[in-house]
């Protein structure tokens, strides 16, 4: 329990809006990792629809300059694909538990 404390606070002070506003760089830095975790995803054939709609979401908002929204979604849609990836990995072979023997 004493961990779950300090963790809480780093996983907040992360999801803590920037100081400054992003731009342009900051968004395509943001994209392209949220893109390369999308796709590590796809390639374990885990790749979740929200995580697409997320990475749309955020180059419709940089098409219209709106690159703190842009980057924020990218930011959202690469914490999705690295979640699907965890999935992927943890149920690879936890399914043999629920086995009927």
């Amino acid at each position: 329990m004493k961990r779950a404390i300090p963790l809480a606070m780093l996983l907040a002070l992360g999801l803590a809006p920037a100081a400054r506003a992003a731009n342009e760089a900051d968004y395509k830095a943001a994209y392209a990792a949220a893109e390369a975790a999308a796709k590590e995803a796809a390639s374990l054939r885990h790749q979740w629809t929200t995580t697409i709609s997320t990475l749309a979401t955020a180059k419709k908002a940089a098409d219209g300059g709106d690159f703190d929204r842009a980057t924020a979604a990218a930011k959202e849609a690469k914490a999705l694909a690295k979640a699907s990836i965890f999935q992927a990995t943890s149920e690879k072979e936890a399914w043999k538990a629920m086995e009927i023997r």
